[in-house]
């Protein structure tokens, strides 16, 4: 009886649609009329599924309904819903197709084994749609920590003959290989012979972050350009003393500045006031 009675939802579709649209602009689950044609679509496909067989949610006919309500979960994560809004997109259809029944069958017995026939399939779309946006979320954290890497690990070339490479934010492995890739590239397009890794803007250096440097220092000079970590706050020299890390052999500078002027010295440059 419940397959009968779900497969009539089929006759209401139109005003599914509508009760289900207004309770999405209600709840602030919505965001235009793009989404509009996608709920029709993802509501046509639904009813299909259900009117054809309601207990197999295997068949080829809610395939393609999980395929399409994926690709809209995906795609609510990327346009910035946050998961209760997300969870309420199919919270909201259940409840306009419960009013539906609850208009077009009489039969307490008949509703309630509708409503729970209904309710099964829509949990496990749910859960479908809670995995599709987790996707989503994941993938545009990924793309942002990309382009933050990319954004944050600019090397300069500050004179001929000298790069510089100020270092935002905490180091990690991944990160560590960003910036020996950039630095290293850009000593061959320059030609320069010197380059500086400025740590001012890191927050705090510990064992890890130091093994990073030195790595990146050691592959600097398997290029041939001499390296100079600058930007070593008082904090900082007390931490790499106190955790007794060796920088032995490599030239720190407290400053930008310092290591500049250092660099000049190693080129034989001088910077003079002209009178």
């Amino acid at each position: 009886m419940s397959n009968n009675v779900l497969s009539g939802l089929k006759e209401h579709e139109n005003k599914l649609i509508a009760i289900w649209n207004k309770l999405l602009i209600e709840n602030g689950s919505t965001d235009g009329a793009t989404e509009e044609e996608e709920s029709k679509e993802l509501t046509s496909l639904l009813l299909n599924a259900l009117k054809v067989n309601s207990e197999n949610l295997n068949s080829p006919e809610f395939e393609q309904v999980y395929d399409l309500l994926i690709g809209i979960s995906s795609s609510r994560a990327k346009r910035g819903f946050s998961p209760r809004e997300n969870a309420q997109y199919l919270i909201s259809f259940k409840e306009a197709a419960s009013q539906i029944l609850s208009e077009i069958v009489k039969d307490p017995a008949s509703l309630y084994n509708a409503n729970l026939q209904l309710a099964t399939v829509l949990d496990n779309m749910t859960i479908m749609t809670f995995e599709a946006f987790m996707k989503g979320r994941e993938d545009v954290i990924s793309r942002q920590t990309d382009e933050i890497s990319e954004i944050s690990t600019p090397v300069i070339r500050v004179w001929e003959g000298v790069v510089a490479l100020p270092i935002i934010g905490t180091l990690d492995s991944s990160r560590t290989q960003v910036v020996m890739e950039n630095l290293l590239q850009q000593i061959v397009d320059t030609g320069s012979s010197i380059a500086i890794l400025d740590i001012s803007g890191v927050p705090a250096v510990d064992s890890l972050v130091a093994q990073h440097l030195i790595k990146t220092v050691s592959a600097t000079r398997l290029m041939g350009a001499e390296c100079i970590i600058s930007g070593i706050r008082p904090e900082i020299a007390q931490t790499v003393v106190h955790l007794g890390i060796d920088l032995t052999g490599i030239i720190t500078k407290a400053s930008l500045a310092s290591a500049l002027q250092t660099a000049f010295e190693m080129l034989q440059l001088t910077v003079v006031k002209r009178k």
